[in-house]
C-alpha cells in the first residue's frame, strides 16, 4: 500500500483563500473612505456650532467676541465668556466674507459684536475631493451646511 503525504496547498485552496480575502477588503476598504467624509461633515458641524454660539452670545451679553482662523497652523482661535479656546480643524481651506473676499492663508479675525455680526461668513472644508461650505447669515444667524 502506498502513502502519499503531499506538503503544500492544492489550487482550489488557493483560489478559495484569495477570494475570501479580496471579498474581505472589497467590503471594508470603500467603508474607510466613510469616516474621512464623517470627520468632514463633523468638523463643518462643529465650526457651525461654533459661529451660531458667538453670535448668540454677543447678542445675549452684550459684549463683543472674536474668531480667529489661522490658516497656517489649521487652528480656530476664540473668545467667549469662559476665555479663549483653541481647536485644530485639519480641513479649513478658506473663509469668505463680503469685505475681505476669500481668505486662504495667514490669519483671518472676525468680530461678533453685541449687536450681531454684520456680514455673512462662509467657511470653505476641504479633503481629497470631499467640499463641505459652512455659511452664517448675518440676517437671522441661521447656520446652513452646504455638501
Amino acid at each position: 500500500m502506498e502513502n502519499n503525504n503531499y506538503k503544500g496547498v492544492t489550487l482550489i485552496e488557493l483560489i478559495t483563500v484569495l477570494f475570501i480575502v479580496s471579498l474581505m477588503a472589497a467590503i471594508i476598504f470603500p467603508s474607510f473612505d466613510i469616516f474621512g467624509e464623517n470627520k468632514l461633515k463633523s468638523e463643518a458641524r462643529e465650526i457651525g456650532s461654533i459661529l451660531k454660539y458667538l453670535n448668540e452670545s454677543a447678542s445675549s451679553s452684550k459684549e463683543t467676541f472674536s474668531i480667529v482662523f489661522n490658516f497656517d497652523e489649521h487652528l480656530l482661535i476664540w473668545n467667549e465668556k469662559e476665555g479663549e479656546r483653541k481647536k485644530k480643524f485639519e480641513n479649513i481651506s478658506g473663509v469668505e466674507t463680503q469685505s475681505n473676499g476669500l481668505v486662504n492663508k495667514g490669519e483671518l479675525t472676525l468680530f461678533f459684536p453685541p449687536t450681531g455680526i454684520q456680514q455673512n461668513i462662509i467657511v470653505h472644508l476641504n479633503k481629497d475631493d470631499k467640499n463641505f461650505i459652512v455659511s452664517l447669515n448675518h440676517l437671522n444667524g441661521k447656520i446652513k451646511i452646504y455638501n
